[in-house]
């Protein structure tokens, strides 16, 4: 008897997911990991939906008390990255040292069950010529979270299945609904978790950082006004910096030591090339070659034409330089850049954290 720990946030996807293996004749055995108190699909209100889906489908659901990885591999880590002026991902990051990693021990180590699964859209694909498992797009583009698995390793994905990556948002509310699933018509998240629970990023990051006031500059140095905490601002902002100018100004630079947000026209947004550190090779191994690629800097933007250029050198195994074919807008340190293969723009190669400019004052986060 084949069986899967399914993780479930309490939303329709994880719970069609679910309802989908089990109706393919899979033991199932539904899984949340507890992140955090207060609003959200992986909180309290998520897990009393959760519950009530495994009920319905008749299979046990088990609740891990995950609060304290979450604090130190989320909380600390997006405290620690806004406080040195940069806007880290905490979404790929979670994936990685709080979910899918530790999903999978605890279905291996306590429930004897090798397989996890979640209700993500993406696709797992096993190559049998390089014999790795490659990360592909979802078949819905609109959903596709490819973007955010980036960082996952190849022990992870050999044990994963995403049961919706071959379909659309579309069939799978139709599918909850043929199903009487009772989260058919449950709203979706539209939010980061902490967002939900907190109201927006700066609340919760004025819980853990203090607003310190100072300068707002141009690049001459210039003050043009005042700051109310330099965790506030991020790369390519333009509204709420509370200047009156010719012209719109955007961030163009944070820095940290002076607790000064740096601002320009548009143009001055943009960049040609940046470094990418903590690399993780999905699909294909590492390259000594520069490679041509799709590379896609957020995850609402498009990916874009790009060379991306291995780092070689003692102790540069996960770095690389990207040069885009043209400059792109915002390139934000502390932000994931994901590549993907030149030919369809559905293999994902591989991805890391953008690092800070060579002209930026900040460390490398």
């Amino acid at each position: 008897m084949k069986k899967v720990v399914v993780g479930l946030s309490g939303g329709v996807d994880s719970s069609v997911a679910a309802a989908t293996l089990h109706h393919q004749g899979y033991t199932v055995e539904g899984l949340t990991l507890w992140l955090m108190k207060g609003k959200g699909q992986c909180c309290s209100e998520g897990m009393v939906d959760a519950a009530q889906l495994c009920e319905q489908l008749g299979i046990p659901y088990h609740v891990v008390d995950s609060r304290e990885v979450f604090q130190a591999e989320i909380i600390d880590y997006l405290v620690k990255g806004y406080g040195a002026g940069v806007t880290p991902l905490p979404c790929s990051q979670c994936n990685k040292a709080v979910k899918f990693g530790p999903m999978l021990r605890y279905a291996r180590e306590t429930l004897g069950i090798d397989t996890i699964a979640t209700g993500h859209y993406a696709r797992i694909v096993h190559d049998a010529e390089s014999d790795r498992y490659q990360l592909h797009r979802a078949v819905d583009l609109t959903k596709d979270q490819s973007y955010f698995l980036y960082d996952l390793p190849q022990a992870v994905l050999a044990a994963t299945q995403f049961p919706l990556g071959d379909q659309t948002k579309v069939e799978t509310r139709r599918m909850a609904a043929q199903l009487g699933l009772h989260t058919a018509e449950k709203p979706e998240s539209q939010d980061l978790c902490l967002i939900e629970a907190h109201g927006s990023m700066q609340t919760f990051l004025d819980r853990y950082l203090a607003p310190t006031e100072g300068d707002i500059v141009d690049q001459s140095g210039t003050v043009l006004g005042k700051h109310t905490g330099i965790h506030h601002y991020t790369i390519g902002q333009r509204k709420g910096l509370g200047i009156a100018a010719a012209q719109p100004l955007y961030v163009i630079d944070i820095d940290a030591g002076r607790n000064q947000v740096i601002v320009g026209d548009r143009d001055s947004t943009h960049q040609r090339e940046c470094t990418v550190q903590q690399v993780n090779w999905v699909s294909i191994a590492p390259p000594s070659a520069p490679l041509r690629a799709m590379v896609q800097i957020r995850y609402r933007s498009a990916a874009v034409p790009a060379t991306v250029m291995p780092i070689l050198g003692e102790g540069e195994s996960d770095r690389v330089r990207i040069v885009f074919d043209e400059p792109q807008f915002s390139i934000t340190p502390g932000q994931a850049a994901v590549w993907y293969d030149d030919a369809s723009n559905c293999i994902l190669l591989g991805g890391g954290i953008i690092e800070p400019s060579k002209d930026s004052p900040n460390t490398v986060f």
